[in-house]
């Protein structure tokens, strides 16, 4: 939870919240390890251990009997008590599909994953294309595993204010770390010979990759049209959602994609490209970019704006987005967690 305006911090945040909501407070005891920056995220009457670095090599004692939930693959962070039961959550194994990762460095990060998986009692994978992957590309043995979805994260409690950045002409709309793998470069082209803009939003990770985007903009002539957000807060994200003509997530490396069904809650139209676990999130209340070919996208969105505006009821879309809970995947996780008690 160190990176606020990230996917993984909303799932820790979301599932954290579901399951102190969940949870059997008089005989069950949750607490939270995390960076003392946010000490109190979950409110003042939940407990916390805060992280420290030196942790990586001299970890704090737990109690006897304890489970630890470590809920990201990468985490350094293990107890090295062999009485303590581990359940660890994984989201992808992308590291395999980054073109930048020498083979070295994809043999080393799966030896490490390999030694995580080894020291669990409970393998649990955020999609079945996630525990599929692993299964091809690890030894999981008699391993417990299990999938569990991500939850809707949206909550629509409090009114939606209008951002400052805001385009004066219908827009397109993405959400996501600008890396590579997110694949936005392939946006660009989907304003031609219209008048749409294209708003993308989310922390600027690779520079370079930055430039790349607005040079596929410059190519098209449409780079006026282009808006980089930068992170935004979650009235924003709202906004964004709820205005846009279509939510377009295009990732060539996805574990899950919380931003898909977020777009669906709000019954937009969402295209997506077919790779990894996209068209099991978004079955066939979702669009799908067949190939990145610039016509042929650009044929895509314009039947699915059809389509959308003349069959696809937003209602059922929305249903969709609803059948992804955080409360069914809290009472998932504390199943494991009494199992392993």
């Amino acid at each position: 939870m160190k990176y606020p305006h990230t996917g993984l911090f909303h799932f820790c945040l979301q599932l954290g919240n579901a399951i102190l909501r969940e949870i059997d407070s008089e005989h069950e005891t949750v607490k939270f390890y995390l960076p003392e920056s946010q000490t109190g995220v979950f409110g003042s009457e939940a407990k916390y251990q805060p992280q420290h670095f030196l942790h990586k090599h001299l970890f704090p004692k737990l109690y006897e009997g304890a489970i630890w939930h470590c809920t990201f693959q990468a985490s350094n962070y293990f107890p090295s008590n062999r009485k303590v039961r581990i359940i660890i959550t994984i989201h992808d194994l992308n590291f395999l599909y980054d073109s930048k990762q020498t083979e070295k460095n994809r043999k080393r990060s799966l030896a490490l994953l390999q030694k995580k998986i080894n020291r669990a009692d409970h393998i649990v994978a955020i999609s079945h294309y996630v525990q599929n992957d692993l299964k091809t590309h690890l030894v999981l043995g008699e391993k417990p595993t299990s999938v569990i979805y991500n939850g809707c994260n949206v909550d629509d409690s409090l009114p939606i204010i209008q951002p400052e950045n805001i385009p004066d002409q219908p827009f397109l709309f993405s959400i996501g770390t600008i890396v590579e793998k997110k694949n936005f470069h392939v946006l660009p082209a989907l304003l031609k010979n219209n008048n749409f803009y294209l708003v993308l939003a989310g922390i600027e990770g690779d520079q370079d990759y930055v430039q790349q985007i607005k040079n596929e903009a410059i190519k098209y002539g449409v780079e006026d049209r282009l808006l980089f957000t930068g992170p935004i807060s979650e009235n924003d994200k709202k906004w964004y959602l709820s205005n846009c003509k279509a939510f377009l997530f295009p990732s060539t490396a996805e574990g899950f994609g919380l931003p898909v069904i977020e777009a669906m809650y709000f019954g937009k139209p969402v295209i997506l490209s077919t790779c990894t676990s996209l068209p099991e999130i978004g079955g066939d209340f979702a669009y799908y970019f067949e190939s990145f070919d610039p016509e042929s996208m650009q044929n895509v969105l314009k039947t699915t704006l059809e389509h959308f505006e003349e069959t696809m009821p937003s209602g059922k879309i929305r249903e969709r987005a609803l059948s992804f809970s955080w409360q069914k995947a809290a009472r998932q996780y504390l199943s494991i967690y009494r199992d392993l008690a």
